[in-house]
Order: structure tokens, then sequence, then C-alpha cells
């Protein structure tokens, strides 16, 4: 499939859940509303939640939409559908040969001297820390002197090669460090380990919560609810903050594609964050129902 320039994409996500038994009283954290950035445009969105609830919006401190919702009634299920449809776009390519040692350097702490904001996300966290493994999986990647971005790519593509998807064979409580000595993992699993592996550089990397295209067989219609959000990793390089890319490559090895600030105008970026657990696209604390299923629906379908 050859790619246009720009896209509109509409996209219904929907989460079910049954207790047993009643859940009494809940509340409830969402991630599920994408912002605008340089490379997408929010067009519209809309969120329905079944108990309806009293909706608050804010801003997190990564400048993710937000949504709070308190269940104070006993109810034995929640679906909750978020609709959007978003313009993206594609931007023009950043030159840079910032070598990977001098963006470790720029973010090394110095005494007296005024930290870079985005500093917070070369240290470790939950579910990307920073381990030797990782560094010795990414290390032949980053010789010295190498441009980052040549780099990142290459480990990007590496992953690709290296690692096999396999869908169930790990869950959110998986470590990133026994989906890296295995070897396979869902796309989840791929980003954390890219993220842990640049921060074992010393390098800012986060992780990217969103969405993808894809296509059906030819000739094949398009299924409801047969895609799934997706998730990959990008890395901060300060020489470009000023670019239309705000400094960030944005890097998916599930897929082997690289870009600035997305990697591809079929991809929508939803949420960013240290790793998973900032960005969960829905969360909550519950009294009662002990036992649950979850059903998990996603539609990404091009409007033009």
């Amino acid at each position: 499939m050859k790619l246009k320039q720009t896209m509109r994409l509409a996209i219904t996500h929907d989460t079910r859940y049954r207790y047993s038994p009643d859940v009494q009283t809940a509340q409830h954290v969402a991630h599920l509303q994408a912002a605008d950035t340089p490379c997408q445009k929010i067009i519209r969105h809309w969120m329905q939640i079944e108990p309806d609830a009293l909706v608050l919006h804010s801003i997190d401190a990564f400048l993710n939409h937000r949504a709070y919702w308190a269940l104070t009634n006993p109810h034995d299920g929640l679906l909750v559908r978020a609709y959007s449809e978003i313009d993206t776009c594609a931007i023009a390519a950043a030159s840079t040969a910032q070598s990977w040692e001098s963006v470790r350097e720029h973010f090394r702490y110095r005494s007296g001297h005024a930290g870079d904001v985005h500093s917070g996300l070369v240290f470790g966290s939950h579910h990307a820390p920073v381990h030797e493994a990782f560094l010795a999986y990414a290390q032949s990647s980053f010789p010295p002197g190498r441009p980052l971005v040549q780099a990142a790519q290459e480990l990007t593509a590496r992953m690709h090669r290296d690692f096999r998807y396999e869908s169930a064979s790990t869950d959110i409580n998986t470590p990133a460090l026994d989906a890296l000595t295995q070897q396979r993992g869902v796309c989840q699993d791929f980003a954390h380990i890219l993220v842990a592996c640049l921060r074992s550089l010393g390098l800012p990397a986060r992780y990217v919560s969103g969405y993808l295209l894809t296509q059906p067989p030819p000739g094949q219609p398009r299924l409801v609810g047969s895609d799934a959000s997706h998730a990959w990793a990008s890395v901060f390089l300060p020489e470009l903050a000023t670019h239309a890319s705000q400094g960030w490559l944005d890097l998916d090895p599930t897929n082997n594609r690289t870009g600035w600030a997305s990697p591809g105008v079929d991809y929508v970026r939803l949420a960013v964050g240290r790793d998973f657990a900032d960005v969960s696209p829905l969360r909550g604390v519950l009294q009662g129902g002990s036992a649950h299923t979850l059903e998990v629906a996603v539609t990404v379908a091009p409007l033009d």
C-alpha cells in the first residue's frame, strides 16, 4: 500500500466489562482522547459511558487528555465507547548528524546547571527499567560517534528481525526483561524493550500508545472491531527541539517503521508517558465485582 501524505481516520474504541457480583462503587480514569500534534489534528471526539456518569476532563503531566468519572450505584457492567475523527499528515524530514553520545551528555546531570524538561525520561520506570541486559542488546547499534537517528533506526530494524510477534504470549505483567530473553511478545512488549534499551544508553525515550490503520486482504471487507490499539517508542534529540517534530523521532519495532513525530500517516498517537502505566486506556478502582470479563474492540477506518 502506497501511503498518501494526509489521511482522515475514524476510530471507534469499545471497552466492555461484565462483573459478578455487582460492583457497588467505582472510580475510573481513561486516556481515550487524542491530542493535536505536529502530525495530527482532532476533528471530533466523543465518549459514551454506560452506566451514565458525569465525566471530568484534565490534562496530565505529559499533556495527554485524561477523563475521570465515579459510579456510586451498583452495576453489573461497564461500557466505554470512544469515537474520534482525526486528520493525519506527514511533516518534512529533519536533517541532523547529532551523535548519540552528545545527546547522552546533554542529559547528564551537572551541578548548578538547569536540566532539560525531558530529563525524567532518561530514568527507568516500572515497565521499562534501566538494566545491563538492555544495554548489551542495544550496544552494537550504537558505536562511538554514530548519529543517533541512524543508530535508533538500526536498533528498531534489528528488533523487528530478532523478535517474533506472538499474540497472547505475554500480558501487561510480563517483565520487559522476560520478553527480551524470550525474543517474543506483542507491540507493547517491543515498545517497552526499545524504550528500556534507549534509557540504558542514557537517552531520553518515551512510550507511545495509539492506533494503526490495518488493511483487510484484497477483496475482503473491513471487519468492524478487528483492529487493536498499538504501541511504539520515541527518542528525543535536543538539537531538533524547534523542528516541526519538536525533536521526537518515533520508532515502531513491531512494523519496522520510523518517522518524525509519527511513524506514518496511518498512525494516530493517543497518549505518551514513561511506559504503559502512564497511558493505560482505562483503569479503575472498584468495590465489589470480584470476577469480571473484558471485551475490547477497535476499528480504524479511512474516511477519504
